[in-house]
């Protein structure tokens, strides 16, 4: 299910104290050609972004769990919501176009890894033809 992987030991990348979840995915979507993190919102709020647009934005939980919003097809977002308690509409985001996933340890990580391969493609699927052409070099 997933396209890519990531050597942890080549991404070392904490996140405000973050936990093993939290990094992994960090690392995951910073693997991705063209991927830069922020955090305009704080310290405890990462936003990953490709050609300065958003694909991911991670929260890290204050004593409970964290959560990561990610770009998704309408059609694709109502199934997941579906088939899983922890992908809901995107929390502070367009919910038709956005899901919110509890990190609760319910979903694979490798489910989680796909996700994220769905809402980078999206994004980079709008992007203008140049950009998309030196992220596939």
């Amino acid at each position: 299910m997933c396209k890519a992987s990531i050597k942890m030991e080549d991404k070392r990348v904490q996140f405000r104290g973050g936990n093993v979840v939290t990094n992994s995915i960090i690392n995951y979507c910073l693997g991705k050609k063209g991927a830069v993190k922020e955090f305009p919102f704080g310290p405890e709020a990462a936003v990953i972004k490709v050609a300065d647009k958003m694909f991911a934005l991670l929260f890290e939980g204050n004593g409970e769990n964290s959560r990561l919003n990610l770009k998704c097809d309408p059609i694709i977002a109502e199934n997941l919501r579906e088939q899983h308690e922890a992908v809901i509409p995107g929390y502070h985001m367009n919910k038709k176009h956005w899901n919110t996933v509890k990190l609760d340890g319910s979903l694979p990580n490798e489910d989680i890894y796909a996700m994220i391969d769905h809402s980078y493609d999206l994004i980079v699927q709008k992007l203008p033809k140049r950009i998309q052409e030196t992220l596939s070099e």
